[in-house]
């Protein structure tokens, strides 16, 4: 009908979803219980219980790129359907990318931000800021997550 608002969902109605758990949602004693939208589908999350249900507590919203360069597991992309999608966690976490190459500069972005991080496993006295090739993964990946 006309003028009809949606509404956005109430907090006991928000749920996520984990690959190992199905549908999970927010604590009641989490600050993020009244929120009742976010930005990004994607939480982060420090803990978990099961009570009546599984729950979730100290919890973040997680934007994509983020999600893409500081996830676990390994980057694939691929083409499906027409559009390039890129996949984490074997396929169970996908995006669209706007092109193959933002996905391929995503991809080597995060190949490039791996292999420095073993670097600095390897090497931990390392400055990350002071080494040209540091910098030069550092700048770009603030530039990207501060700008999408």
């Amino acid at each position: 009908s006309t003028g009809v608002v949606r509404m956005q969902p109430k907090a006991e109605e928000l749920k996520f979803i984990t690959k190992n758990d199905g549908y999970v949602h927010i604590h009641p004693s989490s600050v993020n219980y009244q929120t009742r939208h976010f930005e990004s589908p994607y939480l982060v999350y420090h803990e978990k219980i099961k009570t009546s249900r599984v729950f979730i507590r100290d919890c973040s919203m997680v934007s994509v790129y983020p999600l893409v360069l500081l996830g676990g597991g390994q980057v694939h992309m691929q083409l499906q359907k027409g559009e390039f999608v890129i996949s984490l966690d074997d396929g169970w976490i996908q995006f669209v990318a706007a092109s193959q190459q933002v996905g391929e500069l995503v991809k080597e972005l995060r190949c490039e931000l791996d292999q420095l991080l073993q670097d600095k496993i390897k090497n931990p006295s390392m400055d990350l800021c002071m080494c040209p090739r540091g910098s030069r993964i550092i700048s770009m990946i603030v530039k990207l997550v501060t700008t999408q």
